[in-house]
């Protein structure tokens, strides 16, 4: 999808508005991750009976288990750029280094590479894009959490991005420049008022940037709660449903999937949306469509602060180090969530030692008063596409829609594309009945 098709269905007030008066229809929806619940929630605003499923037992297993946390428009750049491909070849040495690549052969991850260095010339426009997809997005996640009060540690104290030298700050004014076309309210700041926003933050920096209208919380526990507000509403989840074939026929979508106990079963639906993470670059190949996604892993810890002197010096702010692309969450007044590293090492869910020691280090360097003793190291696959806007449009066969590709905005994006790709499928709903 380019910037201008999803820029154009981002900032418009159409996207915030369900059509409420469309027909009735059978949607399944593969993965039960933030984008599949978001939309799950939108078709169920729009009237259709929906079927979620999954291959987990719960919702939010995978990507949106234990990310960074942060709900940025402020992160929106993409990363297409050279200055992005510089430093992913200085860092190819370092096995702690932000961005890793495995040199090994693959046409995958190649060809992927590819297609990214090929939308540098893109790198405005998405980025603008992205941004007023971003800011579109808070304001449907902050409507459903109004309408379904779901708790999960939301902290609205913006976010804090921080600069340890002059190089740095000034990327940084030009990417803001970009970040203000979008709409952003995003602004300077200087190492003194940086620490009247966050106390507890220690270290020289030569400036930093802050987005008041940021905020962070628990992915796990928002996406679990919305799959919770979709069952009340009368969605139906399919856990432990392993899916294996997607099929056209005279009479609709057959959706094949094994259960836990090994038995076949098969889902009768008029459509179905692909919201599967990086799988969906396999259920689209089943139906005839290309989508380009590849697993790149992320890390983050989950640092328990179990004594009153690590709450008191842990952040409330949410932080973005430029220079070690950490960034961090609190969690309500006992957990700590520090993430980053972008891992390019194929469909690989391994937690390793050498990207995890990086996220511990930082801590113990920045809040020294912060016991790391309990510490709970998790890693996840981002879905990403080579430009890094999410895959949001129909399949070419009718009733196959995607929405997919997130990539490190997931839940950042999510409640906007929920909300397009629902208009689409209520569209060709519609023709469909008549």
């Amino acid at each position: 999808m380019g910037a201008g098709r999803i820029g154009a269905l981002a900032c418009g007030p159409c996207c915030l508005t369900p059509a409420w008066s469309s027909p009735v229809s059978k949607i399944a929806i593969i993965g039960s991750g933030i984008t599949g619940t978001t939309t799950a929630y939108a078709l169920l605003e729009r009237g259709h009976s929906v079927t979620v499923l999954d291959r987990h037992r719960y919702a939010a297993m995978e990507t949106s288990f234990a990310n960074g946390g942060q709900l940025s428009a402020s992160n929106a750049e993409v990363w297409n750029s050279l200055g992005t491909i510089r430093k992913g070849l200085s860092w190819m040495t370092r096995r702690d280094a932000p961005l890793l690549l495995n040199p090994s052969p693959s046409l995958h991850k190649y060809s992927w590479l590819g297609e990214f260095a090929a939308q540098i010339p893109h790198y405005r426009d998405n980025t603008v894009a992205t941004t007023r997809l971003a800011i579109a997005s808070r304001e449907h996640m902050f409507e459903i959490v109004r309408k379904e009060g779901i708790e999960f540690d939301l902290e609205r104290r913006g976010i804090l991005h921080i600069y340890r030298d002059r190089e740095s700050f000034e990327a940084a004014a030009r990417v803001n420049e970009l970040l203000r076309e979008g709409g952003l309210d995003r602004r300077a700041v200087t190492p003194q008022e940086m620490r009247e926003i966050e106390p507890a933050l220690q270290g020289e920096y030569f400036g930093g940037f802050y987005t008041p209208s940021d905020s962070t919380g628990d992915i796990h526990r928002f996406t679990r709660g919305l799959a919770e507000a979709c069952a009340r509403r009368g969605a139906r989840f399919l856990f432990e449903a392993e899916v294996d074939a997607i099929d056209h026929g005279s009479d609709g979508i057959s959706v094949a999937y094994r259960t836990a106990g090994l038995h076949d079963e098969k889902l009768q639906v008029d459509a179905v949306v692909i919201c599967a993470g990086v799988a969906s670059r396999r259920f689209a190949s089943l139906l005839g469509d290309r989508i380009n996604i590849y697993p790149v892993k992320g890390y983050s810890i989950t640092v328990h602060l179990d004594d009153e002197a690590s709450r008191a010096a842990a952040p409330q702010v949410s932080l973005l180090d430029d220079a070690t692309k950490i960034v961090t969450s609190r969690l309500g007044a006992d957990r700590f969530r520090v993430a980053g590293t972008a891992e390019f090492n194929g469909e690989n869910r391994d937690i390793r030692a050498d990207r995890i020691r990086p996220l511990t280090r930082w801590v113990e360097q920045l809040f020294p008063e912060v016991s790391t003793a309990r510490v709970v190291s998790w890693a996840g696959l981002r879905p990403m596409t080579p430009n890094l806007m999410p895959k949001v449009e129909a399949g070419r066969r009718p009733g196959v829609f995607y929405n997919t590709g997130h990539g490190h905005l997931g839940w950042t994006l999510s409640a906007a594309t929920a909300q397009i790709v629902a208009d689409k499928v209520d569209r060709q709903m519609k023709v469909n009945h008549h």
